[in-house]
């Protein structure tokens, strides 16, 4: 069995995925075409020419212009369904999916089209796909608290559509703490609550995202290493980082996928996992985030199980299923 069979083989949770980095060019015209939207490039190749990143901030100015095509409650579902069969291909069998609302109800689509559409194609997906979903509203760092505090309360009515809240967006400039009593009302309602912390910012958000939000995972956290005592404390704690290895590259996080340090976070006793987090810009899905990671890194099967048995720990899956999931794997080691 070659290495891309192994890995494809074996079950595992997407846990960083944000829908809207899922939008391939070629769905970003048909959307456009459909609702009129004038873009400024002309075709295909033409976006993904520009899809060569400087740094987050540049990624984020493409994303919220292709995010501008999603107008009904089709397109969620649409953009949902094309990501959970990509997903499923590549052997996951649960993900854990971010949306940005915001970006989309500060252009007039209501809050209702943003998490019925999605649900509708989450809930698809897990019937003709058999693999299951949680979506998780995400509030953007870059705007206000108090904005954040409105989105929250616009969601609120569709409580049942979503599990979690996040925290995504510019991380420079924009800590955990900022959003303190947003988290607290969220965890308040029940909400299970991660943020994106470590991966352009210092360790120290990573600190206040577990201290002030108590964030349950910490989204990138590649910065711990800077800091042994926060390394120490996410590995007593078991915190999981949801790790993104072809993103830090695209986004210069690391120069080369070789200077990526998931494996000293591996070998750190961390519980670390693979993701894609916005696959259509950065150049690949969850299975060739693994497959590079594993070449340019060194990491063999046992490295690459234990990766996959992470993810499905750090789920939010019910435990009787996780169990079964993790015997699959630990036969396949």
């Amino acid at each position: 069995m070659s290495l891309e069979q192994f890995v494809r083989s074996l079950p595992k949770a997407e846990l960083h995925l944000h829908i809207e980095g899922s939008l391939e060019p070629e769905m970003l015209f048909a959307m456009a075409k459909k609702h009129a939207v004038k873009l400024r490039f002309s075709s295909v190749e033409a976006i993904r020419k520009a899809y060569d990143f400087r740094d987050l901030q540049s990624f984020l100015d493409i994303y919220y212009e292709g995010a501008a095509v999603l107008r009904d409650a089709d397109d969620f579902r649409s953009l949902a369904l094309a990501y959970l069969k990509r997903a499923r291909a590549d052997g996951v069998v649960h993900a854990e999916i971010f949306c940005d609302p915001q970006t989309h109800t500060e252009r007039g689509v209501p809050m209702k089209t943003v998490l019925e559409g999605i649900a509708s194609g989450l809930a698809q997906g897990e019937r003709q796909l058999g693999i299951s979903s949680r979506l998780i509203v995400c509030f953007l760092r870059h705007l206000s608290e108090q904005e954040a505090v409105s989105t929250l309360n616009e969601a609120l009515p569709f409580r049942s559509l979503f599990h979690g809240v996040g925290l995504d967006s510019s991380e420079k400039g924009h800590p955990p703490s900022k959003f303190q009593r947003v988290f607290e009302r969220a965890r308040a309602e029940g909400l299970v609550p991660v943020a994106h912390a470590g991966e352009e910012g210092p360790p120290e958000y990573i600190e206040e995202a577990l201290e002030l939000l108590e964030a349950v995972r910490i989204d990138h956290g590649v910065r711990c290493l800077e800091k042994p005592a926060l390394v120490e404390r996410l590995r007593v704690l078991g915190t999981p980082l949801t790790v993104c290895p072809l993103s830090n590259v695209k986004l210069r996080v690391f120069k080369r996928l070789e200077d990526h340090n998931l494996k000293k976070l591996l070998d750190a006793g961390l519980c670390v996992t693979v993701n894609s987090d916005d696959p259509a810009y950065f150049g690949g899905y969850v299975l060739e985030n693994y497959l590079a990671s594993a070449k340019a890194l060194g990491l063999g099967r046992a490295d690459l199980a234990r990766l996959c048995a992470n993810s499905i720990s750090a789920s939010l899956l019910p435990d009787e299923r996780k169990a079964a999931f993790l015997k699959q794997i630990e036969r396949a080691r």
